[in-house]
């Protein structure tokens, strides 16, 4: 079995430790370091092992993921350059951060593989975006899916769209929550309890996600089966489209990718 190691012990990486542990049965082959005492503790406390520094991880592992924030890439991967080598697989989950950039920073044409995971993978319900270099052999390649794939959901995208694509499932997520905050706030001011409309909001997510998934149906043709004509659903797409909803998407999803491109700078 692979060993895997965590350089970073953040809820991303707990959520995947914990994907792992579930599948294998098994901690003891993984591997981790953070800086705080508390997320080593509760690592330790899953019955992983605890390594003494971040090059540690690397030379006790045989594959590493990068589970640290993009401001902190450079000093991580300055520090455990000296531990990189061609038989050792990195991923890196952090927004912006290219192949090349991992490579050029370890100093090694090491296999990387780039990820944008999402945090639905807390409970299993992850939405992975992966890609890997080309020198990745078979066995590490479907290690690194396995483990994303454990979680949820997981799809294979060509580099030059990474850093588009964390719009579309890696903050994507933040988007959905904010639409139904807006929605409870307007049961609310309507005087409707706000957790029985959260309840209602939440399931008709559940079930609209369903039915693009099984209905057979596209985006357009299922908004036209729910929308009458002269109707309350149409009154509310009418005033959407006054307001310019589906071009704030856009803009926002291009706003998302070009912070993604300035953070691998």
């Amino acid at each position: 079995m692979k060993k895997i190691g965590f350089i970073g012990a953040g809820n991303m990486a707990t959520a995947i430790v914990k994907g792992l542990i579930a599948q294998k049965g098994s901690a003891s082959f993984i591997y981790t370091f953070d800086l705080s005492e508390e997320k080593r503790a509760a690592m330790r406390g899953l019955g992983v092992n605890i390594c003494a520094s971040s090059p540690d991880v690397v030379r006790r592992s045989d594959i590493i993921v990068l589970a640290v924030k993009p401001q902190n890439y450079a000093e991580v991967l300055e520090e455990i350059g000296s531990e990189a080598s061609l038989s050792k697989t990195f991923v890196s989950i952090a927004a912006g951060i290219s192949i090349g950039y991992v490579r050029r920073a370890l100093g090694c044409e090491c296999p990387v593989v780039r990820v944008m995971p999402n945090t639905p993978l807390l409970l299993k319900k992850g939405a992975t975006a992966l890609c890997p270099s080309d020198n990745i052999g078979d066995e590490d390649r479907q290690a690194v899916y396995e483990m994303f794939a454990g979680s949820g959901v997981c799809e294979y995208i060509t580099e030059d769209h990474m850093n588009e694509i964390i719009a579309v499932n890696g903050s994507s997520p933040a988007y959905i929550y904010l639409f139904a905050k807006t929605m409870a706030d307007y049961a609310q001011s309507c005087g409707i309890d706000r957790d029985k409309a959260m309840n209602l909001i939440c399931a008709a997510f559940e079930g609209s996600a369903a039915m693009l998934r099984e209905s057979g149906d596209s985006p357009e043709e299922l908004i036209q089966k729910v929308s009458s004509k002269g109707g309350t659903t149409i009154a509310a797409l009418d005033m959407l489209r006054e307001h310019g909803f589906e071009e704030a998407i856009l803009d926002a999803m291009d706003a998302c990718t070009r912070r993604a491109e300035e953070l691998g700078r």
